[in-house]
């Protein structure tokens, strides 16, 4: 009867974990192997069926000058959206904080990019890079600056993405760092004051440390976000001109449904993974000894 008894609670918890269990492994663990077993094999069509080729698509990927090019404009893109939203969006926050006029309706603001859909945000930043039309030209035009093609000059497109990614993304990240700010203790400010602290120095030796949590969420949101731009860039750009514009996520979308090349998407799918993972264990590590947990 003890046994029994002491078998019951193990049963409870695991009938409790299975439903979770279930969903991991259907939508993230099997499709990780799956990809990985396709990403070892060639390309099948109805005369060649798809054989074993081991590692023959990775040593075709390291010469591909597309992925090195695509690659690269992902890195820059996340070097310009990734500290970028997350400084304005601790910004916004810190604001929308303090005694504000009309504090919700300028918190809803911030706010109101992040609930719009990809594509009609897509839309309305197409309407402001048109040229001769487009909003940036019509206000360029009034400074006298002649008119530009932002998106089909390999120079600017990618910079345009980045300005319009930060703009929906920061009011999305503004929240968790407004709810940390609003867990903070008041006693902790009014000592400050007590101590004849500023208000930016309070923030840089006792508030920004405790909010380092938070950063490490939202940084890891924010490195996700930038490998997975695609619909905007399918409005916009389709990746061009030139690759100029294309990221990663989109090469393999452009591989898999364009070129109908399976295998191949499969071993860009795998080396996105792998980023994404190593990136995540190093803000692990690197962040972990400067988080404050109360």
């Amino acid at each position: 009867m003890r046994r029994v008894r002491s078998i019951t609670p193990h049963v409870y918890g695991w009938l409790l974990l299975t439903p979770a269990a279930i969903l991991l492994i259907a939508f993230t663990h099997y499709p990780t192997v799956a990809t990985l077993v396709q990403s070892v094999f060639s390309k099948g069509t109805a005369i060649r069926p798809s054989a074993f080729v081991g590692l023959n698509n990775y040593r075709l990927l390291l010469e591909d000058t597309v992925f090195w090019k695509v690659l690269w404009n992902n890195v820059l893109f996340g070097i310009g959206t990734i500290p970028t939203s997350i400084a304005l969006a601790i910004l916004m926050a810190v604001w929308v904080n303090g005694k504000l006029p009309a504090r919700a309706l300028t918190r809803l603001a911030f706010f109101t990019p992040t609930i719009l859909p990809m594509v009609a945000v897509a839309n309305i930043w197409l309407f402001f890079y048109t040229p001769e039309i487009g909003l940036l030209d019509q206000i360029g035009r009034v400074f006298g600056f002649a008119s530009h093609n932002w998106l089909g000059d390999p120079d600017t497109v990618l910079w345009c993405i980045v300005v319009m990614t930060v703009w929906k993304e920061a009011g999305f990240f503004m929240i968790f760092y407004l709810a940390a700010l609003q867990s903070l203790p008041p006693e902790l400010e009014e000592a400050g004051r007590l101590e004849g602290a500023s208000r930016w120095y309070y923030f840089r030796r006792v508030a920004f440390p405790l909010l380092m949590p938070t950063t490490l969420f939202v940084s890891i949101n924010a490195v996700i976000n930038s490998f997975k731009l695609v619909d905007q860039l399918f409005i916009l750009t389709k990746g061009g001109p030139d690759n100029a514009s294309s990221l990663l996520l989109y090469y393999i979308y452009e591989v898999a449904f364009s070129f109908l090349d399976v295998p191949y998407a499969a071993t860009l799918t795998m080396v996105l993974l792998s980023a994404l993972a190593i990136i995540a264990v190093g803000q692990f590590v690197f962040m972990d000894k400067r988080i404050h947990y109360r």
